[in-house]
């Protein structure tokens, strides 16, 4: 059966909520659903566009949130978009690029592979980020390593979040289908 339209931005929407959520409540340092909620709609949203939308505004929704008003001591005026925060988002698209890849058929071997893969994928662009523009790191081979050494605690809350997260949010979403068959995801 097809997914309806109101399903479709239902869906998207309780992802966004959750993801938000997940970033603006006390967690671990980057134990959060987003990842998950990026690639399980790498999964779910046919259009592209739907995949890249939801995680990307739920980072974006709660990063103005942070940005201006948890950390707001860090920042005099209103921020819109921070400059390091572009490769978060190329890692995000990643993620989902690595989900669309991975997760054409739904198991559960395959949404594990994703999420350690998704995982790493992450890791690698949005610390490269931080030895770009942390003026920490000596822009030599040595602070490439430093930022990558700096992020690897940062990278085993990530991972855990994303293999949990996935694990829910997929296994919530099979029971769901079971239970209402207009969630069954159509493939041709």
């Amino acid at each position: 059966m097809n997914r309806t339209g109101g399903n479709k931005i239902a869906i998207g929407i309780v992802l966004i909520i959750i993801a938000v959520l997940s970033r603006l409540l006390p967690h671990w340092h980057n134990f959060t659903a987003v990842g998950a909620v990026g690639l399980f709609g790498a999964f779910y949203f046919r259009k592209q566009v739907w995949a890249f939308l939801v995680p990307l505004m739920a980072l974006w929704i709660s990063d103005l949130v942070l940005n201006n008003w948890v950390y707001s001591a860090y920042h005099p005026e209103f921020v819109w978009f921070t400059q390091y925060m572009i490769f978060v988002y190329i890692g995000m698209m990643a993620l989902i690029i690595t989900g669309q890849t991975l997760l054409g058929k739904f198991t559960g071997s395959r949404v594990l592979t994703a999420s350690i893969l998704a995982s790493l994928i992450f890791f690698l662009i949005s610390n490269f980020g931080s030895f770009l523009f942390d003026p920490m790191y000596p822009k030599d081979i040595s602070g490439l390593s430093a930022a990558y050494l700096a992020g690897i605690p940062f990278f085993w809350n990530t991972l855990m979040a994303n293999v949990i997260y996935s694990l829910i949010i997929f296994g919530l979403f099979y029971w769901a289908s079971l239970r209402f068959p207009s969630l069954r995801i159509a493939r041709t």
